[in-house]
């Protein structure tokens, strides 16, 4: 019988996480059945083709509503009241010193009763969260409840903000592995665990489609543009650059800026382009698929990332992999894989003028120059980030997870 994992997400399929969905696609071609579960997302609008496909494959926590939660309760009490009140217990503990009041956490212990018998229902072996946020310590639950053990992929930076109220520690030490995008990743779990615990931190990378790889070598456009993709909000910094075009743009140089996106602070950032009178010279594209993503991208000659927080954004990987230089900052992974020099250009995070001046730099650099750079960065992504390769060192370590057994709780 093939291995059959679960993946629980907070929400899933959603337009920023594709690399979730590239993941599961690619495990299930390594032979693994995925069952999908999320908190929400059944109503979610989406763009992408495959995100929609994905949709109508996952089982919804939160659809029912709480009857339904509560229902499940009652039965998991009732099937071994002893493991019950063991997760009960360990739900007051991770609401103690959380962020979150604790009837949040008790609301946690529902979901993961609702989730306990999907699990055995399915036979699976092991559960796989993304984020070690609330849907980890649902995971955490389950596995209390007498669910399959459970790992979490970190991301960052929410995780590394506020590991104590999260209860990073907990989640971490009851796991069976926990998976970091990035060596920098690594470090910062190791910071709150024992170091007894060190060995169960794995790294993972984040992988490319095909799509991306794939994609036969483009030119650089004569249009001097730079294309920013990520959510609009407060740790991508894009009203820092929008300050950095306004000081181009009173210095006369031609340039053209797309924000592609979306997110809470649209309005802000469309306010400034106003004030600063850019409407001609920067544009937000709002939600767009993977393959706008992928046109936009190759319709400029770099991306430009000014992120203030970050884990390793999976959007560095793809426009290497499209042959596009990349202008972003020194925080978190991204100096794992933008060389200054060799495939980009590393500046400090929150800092308009030197922002200013590595776009001026990037827009007066020769063509000829840019696509040495370019096809050294596509070398070095597809060494380090196919999905295929990262697939496989996961399922090697659910293969595992599932030989050692439960995990101590």
């Amino acid at each position: 019988m093939n291995l059959r994992i679960a993946y629980f997400v907070n929400q899933y399929p959603k337009v920023s996480h594709s690399f979730i969905r590239r993941e599961i696609l690619a495990l299930e071609r390594q032979g693994i059945e995925v069952q999908r579960i999320a908190l929400r997302g059944w109503d979610a609008k989406l763009v992408d083709v495959e995100d929609r496909a994905e949709q109508a494959r996952t089982r919804y926590v939160l659809q029912q509503g709480a009857p339904v939660l509560m229902l499940s309760m009652l039965r998991a009490c009732a099937t071994a009241p002893g493991r019950f009140f063991s997760a009960l217990g360990l739900a007051l503990k991770m609401g103690w010193r959380a962020d979150r009041p604790l009837p949040y956490h008790l609301i946690y212990l529902l979901e993961a009763c609702r989730i306990l018998f999907w699990l055995k229902a399915y036979g699976a072996s092991h559960v796989h969260v993304h984020f070690g946020t609330n849907a980890a310590e649902v995971a955490m639950l389950a596995h209390a409840l007498g669910g399959p053990t459970y790992s979490f992929t970190v991301h960052g930076p929410e995780e590394f903000d506020r590991p104590l109220s999260l209860g990073l520690g907990e989640k971490i030490r009851r796991s069976a592995f926990v998976v970091a995008v990035s060596s920098f990743g690594r470090s910062q779990l190791y910071r709150w665990i024992d170091h007894s615990h060190w060995p169960k931190i794995k790294v993972v990378r984040c992988g490319l489609e095909t799509a991306f790889h794939s994609v036969p070598p483009m030119p650089l456009p004569l249009t001097p543009r730079l294309v920013c993709v990520g959510r609009l909000c407060e740790q991508k910094g894009q009203l820092l650059l929008v300050e950095a075009a306004h000081r181009l743009a009173q210095k006369g140089i031609g340039f053209e800026l797309v924000l592609a996106g979306d997110g809470e602070m649209r309005a802000e950032v469309e306010s400034l382009i106003r004030r600063y009178a850019l409407e001609n010279r920067v544009r937000i594209t709002g939600w767009i698929s993977s393959d706008q993503v992928r046109e936009e991208i190759l319709a400029a000659r770099g991306l430009v990332l000014p992120s203030f927080a970050e884990g390793l954004p999976v959007v560095i990987m793809e426009t290497m992999a499209l042959r596009r230089p990349v202008l972003t900052t020194y925080v978190a992974g991204i100096p794992e894989l933008v060389r200054p020099g060799e495939t980009g250009w590393l500046f400090p995070a929150g800092s308009v003028n030197e922002l200013a001046v590595t776009m001026e730099t990037f827009l007066a650099t020769s063509v000829d120059v840019l696509e040495r750079m370019a096809e050294t960065g596509y070398r070095l992504v597809l060494e380090r980030h196919s999905i295929d390769t990262e697939a496989a060192k996961l399922a090697a370590l659910f293969r595992e997870a599932c030989i050692d057994g439960a995990s101590p709780a």
